[in-house]
């Protein structure tokens, strides 16, 4: 989310375009903080009075809150009653636009409370009848990425790596093609659902793999089978701070995070994604 808010500013900002950017914590978006184009307020978007202020005069909202480990009670608190507020603030604020970014793979019967959550997200902007576009990334990757940076350190420490999940395909997604597309589905026609994935699709194990060789550390990956898999993740939950993997990751990687192809993609907003061969070797090898 910050990753792609920070290229969010950078093209809103080549084009002259001013943005508000809540935070829970200020100090976190310092660099932000110090553009002309930005205003940074530090406030809670779950106070409905907060969030309909703050969305008086603007022209345009764009939601990239979003969790990846937490309870069903807080997948549901930020990828559904936050959707709720925010189309409820919409109406009385006057504003009638809104991207929204959710996740490949959304649906209501989906296996995991992510992507149930995200399903349920999407169909609450939808119900308030507002100029709704929905982007759904696959994974996605760039500088300062938690994807397969986190896989290149971790094979720089270690010499061998269990992977639950190992098997699961992903459709990696450029973070400044994703950027993209937000500004083109605010300043163009856009589809009302819009998949953004890369031109490749990759197990698990390949992209660690590649992040291991691109950062000069490939390791030897050892595929857990599923209970070992479920095993490992609930040891990771129980260590401090936020885990490398949950149960409900591993539910969420039972969906293939491919392309479905009945959906429009990035080409339908004009943009060629970047292959990851193309990206990842620029910010992983050793001195680039």
């Amino acid at each position: 989310g910050s990753a792609l808010c920070e290229k969010l500013v950078e093209h809103f900002g080549a084009a002259g375009a001013r943005l508000t950017v809540p935070t829970r914590r200020a100090e976190r978006a310092k660099r932000l903080a110090m553009l002309p184009t930005v205003e940074l307020v530090e406030t809670d978007l779950h106070d409905d009075g907060r969030l309909t202020r703050l969305l008086f005069g603007r022209d345009a909202v764009i939601n990239l809150v979003a969790i990846l480990h937490g309870s069903a009670e807080e997948f549901e608190r930020v990828h559904v009653a936050l959707p709720q507020r925010l189309a409820r603030a919409c109406k009385v604020a006057g504003v009638p636009r809104v991207v929204h970014v959710s996740a490949l793979g959304a649906a209501a019967d989906a296996p995991s409370n992510y992507l149930r959550s995200k399903a349920a997200g999407e169909a609450a902007l939808r119900a308030a009848g507002l100029d709704l576009t929905v982007l759904r990334p696959s994974v996605i990757f760039g500088s300062g990425d938690r994807f397969l940076n986190l896989f290149a350190q971790l094979q720089a420490v270690f010499p061998l790596m269990p992977l639950a999940g190992a098997g699961a395909r992903f459709q990696p997604v450029w973070v400044e093609d994703v950027a993209a597309a937000i500004v083109r589905s605010l300043v163009s026609p856009a589809p009302e659902v819009v998949e953004c994935v890369g031109p490749h699709v990759y197990t698990l194990a390949e992209l660690v793999r590649l992040a291991g060789r691109w950062s000069g550390h490939e390791r030897p990956v050892l595929p857990l089978p599923d209970a070992l898999g479920r095993a490992q993740a609930a040891l990771l939950a129980l260590l401090p701070g936020t885990p490398l993997m949950s149960a409900d990751n591993l539910a969420s990687m039972r969906v293939p995070n491919v392309a479905g192809g009945s959906l429009p993609g990035l080409q339908a907003l004009g943009i060629t994604p970047a292959a990851l061969e193309a990206i990842g070797p620029s910010y992983l090898s050793p001195g680039r």
